[in-house]
């Protein structure tokens, strides 16, 4: 199975399980009147749309360049990122509102408790297989859009065993103002790894450059071919599209470098450095190091 048809498949089981998870939710949360299990509804109907998302990024991330989007379709995975970490912060939001709504006029409870562990439990034992699945292929095909589907289903992991325990607390103390606190803590949750999400998914369609770490691993390997060839200094520009990087650099080579020579050097670090980072693109600009004082100035004038 190829990488796209891979990424398709566990899009295609995201949204599924979280169908299932949805309708799930949404009766028991509607039959028990509890506010924690809705808003595990709600977050799940997020997690839905996520997927759909997820899914429509992917294949048209997957399409080649064309006269339109000459650069290739990568983007529409960062985009797609930054509307789901949207989507969470504001099914966050309306979670806080209306648990702060039912504190503050009172709770009035009467929970079917058994079918709402039921389901709570089957809600983590899914979610953990499905984002687990998304995060190794996310991993193997470095897709954002992947990435925050997984940490959308990561959280659900984390709200819906929240919202386990505390049924468990309420049918043992009776306590029923535990339920719009616990949907509180769920919203907290939910809304700072929305936050990250778009704040990375931002920086990948603003150009942010790829991480330092990453940077500096390409400069060690221009470094091996030191005694043919040297980085210009503050050349690296770097950006992350999709799944894919963008990496362009220059290079200075001795007056005395023939093309032929500097074309072998160029490919052979390019090769390495696609090694490295497989799904990249990579521009390499040549050429030759002045010695002499204003050697650039009187070559740029007989040009």
């Amino acid at each position: 199975m190829n990488i796209n048809d891979k990424k398709k498949l566990v899009a295609g089981l995201s949204i599924t399980s979280n169908v299932i998870l949805s309708v799930l939710k949404i009766v028991t949360g509607i039959v028990s009147g509890s506010l924690s299990i809705i808003s595990e509804a709600i977050h799940s109907l997020s997690d839905f749309f996520a997927s759909v998302l997820t899914f429509f990024s992917v294949v048209k991330s997957s399409q080649p360049a064309d006269s339109d989007h000459p650069y290739g379709h990568g983007k529409y995975e960062d985009l797609a990122g930054f509307i789901e970490g949207i989507l969470i912060i504001f099914a966050s939001l309306f979670i806080i509102f209306e648990a702060s709504k039912k504190i503050i006029f009172g709770v009035s409870m009467d929970t079917e408790s058994f079918w709402g562990i039921t389901v709570m439990l089957i809600a983590v034992i899914l979610n953990i297989i499905v984002s687990s699945l998304l995060f190794k292929v996310a991993k193997e095909t470095n897709s954002i859009s992947l990435y925050a589907d997984g940490e959308h289903l990561r959280t659900d992991v984390y709200s819906s065993l929240g919202v386990f325990i505390g049924l468990i607390l309420i049918k043992i103390t009776g306590y029923g103002i535990l339920d719009p606190i616990i949907a509180i803590l769920v919203a907290v949750l939910i809304f700072k790894t929305g936050l990250n999400i778009s704040k990375q998914a931002c920086s990948n369609l603003l150009d942010h450059s790829i991480p330092i770490e990453n940077i500096n691993k390409i400069k060690e390997i221009v470094k091996i071919y030191a005694e043919s060839v040297k980085l210009k200094k503050n050349s690296i520009r770097t950006r992350q599209v999709g799944p894919a990087k963008d990496i362009d650099l220059i290079l200075q080579f001795p007056e005395c470098t023939s093309i032929c020579e500097c074309h072998k050097i160029c490919d052979e670090i390019e090769k390495q450095i696609q090694k490295l980072y497989p799904n990249c693109s990579i521009s390499i600009h040549a050429e030759p190091v002045c010695y002499k004082k204003n050697c650039q100035k009187l070559c740029d004038k007989n040009i």
